[in-house]
């Protein structure tokens, strides 16, 4: 997800009540929940090396239990530092109620993560394997809004001492996590309803996505492998039926040039992360594209894509994804 939503959740944590498990608690929670995303700083070396570098290392199960040690130590460490330099500060925290606030932050980082289709190595570095939950869009309003309005209500009642002021956050986390719920239990009956209607249409799919789109839970968007065409498409609950399907598109693996380029190493790291991988050949067959169709279509720049021309050197992956 990105990172306003990572912020909101983890500023919605602090405001259900983990604020008082430690005086450096809101920092810990505010900063653990956006810590796996330092690997955004993997951008600054290369386009290319970012996408098969980010939500791996940070993200995975040995990083989830390192990043509360590293953050615990490094807040108490700034807080002691601080109050020797005679600086106003909280009281240093006791180290296991902040390591175990610290620890319910990051882990929020990774589980948001999942919900998109963007997906994101949990085992790494035992495994690269990529998980995708197709729940939400990796930008969800809904959920800046359920968190957040639980965020202000609950400051605001307590700044003005009001009884319970925990209640609206808490309120708001139990409601986020019912919406993710929802759609995690539709995209689920709407993927049985997909294979369901493209069977019946005559279309053998080999593995299909049924990802959530932009701001609507009613809409779902759909990429369809069929064994070396894909096919891509709408689901519409209210709809009937509920699947409209494209053209076929060709994956472009087949041509000596396509083959040859699949080689390379800009080419394997390519589709190490890529989910559903395509090629396409300049006029002059002197430069292969390769792309993903979750994020590109053949032709036009995409940050989901690397061109690899002459002596299968990397011309670059364009632009960089909003998380």
């Amino acid at each position: 997800m990105d990172n306003v939503c990572h912020t909101l959740a983890g500023a919605a944590l602090a405001e259900a009540g983990l604020r008082r498990r430690a005086p450096l608690a809101v920092p810990a929670l505010l900063i653990g929940a956006n810590l796996p995303d330092l690997d955004a700083f993997a951008y600054l070396r290369d386009p290319l090396f970012a996408l098969t570098f980010r939500r791996g290392w940070t993200h995975g199960v040995l990083a989830l239990a390192l990043w509360p040690l590293v953050l615990a130590a490094a807040l108490i460490g700034s807080a002691r530092l601080a109050r020797r330099r005679g600086g106003r500060t909280a009281e240093p925290a006791e180290w296991r109620a902040l390591l175990l606030v610290a620890g319910a932050a990051v882990l929020s980082h990774p589980l948001l993560d999942l919900l998109n289709s963007y997906g994101v190595r949990l085992l790494m570095p035992f495994s690269s394997r990529w998980f995708y939950a197709d729940t939400l869009f990796i930008v969800d309003p809904w959920l800046w809004l359920t968190l957040g309005a639980g965020v202000f209500a609950s400051a605001r009642r307590r700044k003005a001492g009001a009884p319970n002021p925990e209640r609206p956050a808490r309120l708001a986390l139990g409601v986020a996590g019912g919406y993710v719920a929802a759609m995690l239990v539709a995209g689920l009956v709407a993927r049985g309803i997909v294979r369901r209607e493209a069977e019946a249409a005559g279309i053998r799919i080999a593995r299909e996505m049924v990802a959530p789109a932009p701001v609507t839970p009613f809409r779902r968007e759909v990429l369809l492998d069929l064994g070396g065409t894909y096919r891509r498409g709408e689901f519409e609950w209210i709809a009937a039926p509920h699947l409209r399907l494209g053209a076929p598109l060709p994956q472009g693996f087949e041509t000596p040039g396509a083959r040859e380029a699949l080689s390379s190493a800009p080419a394997r790291a390519f589709l190490g992360w890529s989910r559903f991988p395509a090629a396409q050949l300049d006029p002059r067959g002197r430069v292969v594209r390769l792309y993903d169709l979750r994020y590109a279509d053949a032709g036009g720049p995409s940050w989901a894509a690397v061109e690899i021309a002459g002596e299968e050197r990397p011309q670059g992956a364009r632009g960089a994804p909003q998380e």
